[in-house]
């Protein structure tokens, strides 16, 4: 096949990736921004390239012509979350979207492969807009914690490394870290709520300073320096005080102080 046939076989699946990626990271972004807790905690995307194509059609038999159609996992999206019960969040979501359609689901978390290898893959599909028109692909999912993403990025460069035929010795302690890390992710759940609480208490945190700081920006156009540095220097003692409760209440005050200015504004337009 010519290297300009797989540009174009392969475009529409860049495509694909860009945009699911996009929207993955947009979704954790709109947790952030209502301080809420998002059951991802990271979204990676990837073609697979033309050299693994080759490697996968010759190891099932599959004909170039039928690459498309035999090979599901042309475009990947790997979504990593720091619990194994964000996991079933994250499916669900997946499902409930109107812009993809599953396929297929497979459980290798519940039913981990003899290797060790623990993840929630699923098929999908999905739409794009090309210069051709609408193309609907296929697109894996991988869906894992961050320690079992660990152990499957350690795995995979090992396969590589010894061409799929690790050593005993060394599977054996592949299995072994991977007791190791169904315990840490055990660990990590028994502390979920904790660790929930906080990070949504840091992501509140870095919202209302955000807004204190966008305010205090739109001040410099309409205050007079000396009020705008007495502004800033009971942020810093608000700040200093590592108090949310304080941080709002300052806020609030800002936004009073902020509206006060934009009444006058109209005013004086008036």
């Amino acid at each position: 096949m010519e290297i300009q046939l797989w540009r174009e076989i392969l475009n529409p699946y860049e495509l694909a990736v860009k945009e699911v990626t996009t929207k993955f990271n947009h979704l954790i972004k709109e947790h952030h921004d209502r301080g809420l807790y998002c059951p991802i905690e990271r979204v990676i995307g990837r073609v697979k390239s033309i050299s693994s194509i080759l490697d996968k059609c010759q190891k099932k038999k599959v004909s170039l012509e039928n690459v498309e159609d035999r090979i599901a996992d042309l475009a990947g999206i790997r979504i990593i979350c720091q619990f194994v019960e964000d996991i079933d969040k994250v499916v669900e979501i997946i499902r409930n979207r109107k812009d993809m359609e599953v396929k297929q689901e497979r459980d290798y978390i519940r039913n981990m492969k003899s290797s060790g290898y623990r993840s929630y893959h699923m098929i999908i599909y999905y739409t794009v807009d090309t210069l051709d028109g609408s193309k609907r692909l296929k697109m894996e999912v991988q869906i894992r914690t961050m320690a079992m993403n660990f152990w499957a990025t350690v795995e995979h460069s090992l396969q590589y490394k010894y061409k799929k035929n690790i050593p005993k010795h060394i599977r054996e302690r592949l299995l072994n870290a991977a007791s190791a890390i169904i315990m840490l992710d055990n660990e990590m759940a028994s502390v979920r709520s904790e660790i929930m609480d906080a990070q949504i208490l840091f992501q509140n945190q870095a919202n209302i300073v955000a807004d204190i700081l966008n305010n205090i920006q739109n001040l410099y156009n309409v205050a007079n320096k000396r009020e705008i540095a007495k502004i800033q220097d009971e942020f810093y003692r608000v700040y200093a005080m590592n108090d949310i409760e304080q941080l709002e209440r300052f806020n609030k005050q800002l936004d009073m102080i902020a509206e006060g200015y934009r009444a006058q504004s109209l005013a004086s337009e008036d």
